[in-house]
Formats: structure tokens, C-alpha cells, sequence
């Protein structure tokens, strides 16, 4: 088993209005997918050693900054960093509007134009990822594909704040 992993994800949304059936249902999923197949590690910083994972991984919204906080399986804090929300503002409000519309669109269009609607979504959703990885720079290192299952969190959260 990799130790540059997540091994568990909490999403603190107390201080958050209640999240619909459907974006609940979309957080299950991308916790899934996440620990399913993820790759995350806390580069090393100066001399300090950084425990091995795999990591337990705390996302919030507080005090309008999105939240990281990085433990290991037996709860040692590794590593706690706080994003602007700002430069993730307008990329999540992009995405959940190409969303509303691909979920209307594959009510009533032909698949050719779903399918449209579909790769402006994923495209979207990938420059969400990119975003996320520059922003986590020098402070944990992942793929785009953690990238992508980490800015659906994002997401979700940010729908509730």
C-alpha cells in the first residue's frame, strides 16, 4: 500500500447551510473515487522529516479561506494550509453553470449536442484541477487526477458556502 496517499477524507461543513440530496450524493462519489485511486504527498520542508503516510485529510471553509489540515492514519498532525477561495471563485462558478446546463441538456438535446455541453464541462472541471495544483504547490504534491476528485470536493463545499 503506497504511503503517498489519502487514506480518509473529512469534509467539515458545520458551519455551512445543509447540503442538498443531490450535492450530498456528489460528495459520496468523489470521496469514493478519491480514496479509491488518489496519489498526495507533503513535500519535505528545510530539515524537517515529514511523517509517512498515507494521510488523513481534513477539508473546511473557515473564515472564507478553504482549509487542508493533513494527519496521519494514527491522527499525528502533518501539515495545515489555508487557500484564498478567490482565484477558485470563478472557475467553480463556471462549472456549476456548464453543470445546469448538461443536466438540462441530456433532458431534452440530441446526444451530438450533450456531448458538447459535456466536454466544456470536463474542461472546466480540469482547469479547477490546475488551479488546485498551483495553488498546492510547495505545499503537497498531486496528480491531476487528485487534482480533479479534489476540486469536486472544492466544489461542493463552496456550493454550501
Amino acid at each position: 500500500m503506497s504511503t503517498t496517499r489519502i487514506c480518509h477524507v473529512e469534509i467539515d461543513d458545520s458551519q455551512l447551510p445543509p447540503p442538498t440530496p443531490e450535492i450530498e450524493q456528489e460528495r459520496r462519489v468523489a470521496v469514493f473515487d478519491l480514496l479509491e485511486d488518489n496519489s498526495f504527498a507533503i513535500p519535505p520542508r528545510g530539515d524537517q522529516p515529514v511523517p509517512d503516510g498515507p494521510y488523513r485529510l481534513g477539508l473546511a471553509i473557515r473564515e472564507r479561506r478553504l482549509v487542508f489540515e493533513v494527519a496521519t492514519e494514527t491522527q499525528q498532525m502533518v501539515a495545515e494550509f489555508h487557500l484564498s477561495l478567490g482565484p477558485f471563485r470563478q472557475v467553480v462558478k463556471d462549472y456549476f453553470q456548464i453543470c445546469e446546463s448538461y443536466f438540462s441538456a441530456v433532458k431534452t438535446l440530441p446526444p451530438g449536442q450533450i456531448e458538447t455541453i459535456d466536454m466544456a464541462r470536463r474542461g472546466i472541471h480540469n482547469e479547477g484541477a490546475r488551479v488546485l495544483q498551483e495553488r498546492l504547490e510547495g505545499k503537497a504534491e498531486i496528480d491531476i487526477d487528485t487534482a480533479r476528485r479534489l476540486f469536486t470536493l472544492i466544489c461542493v463545499l463552496h456550493f454550501g458556502g
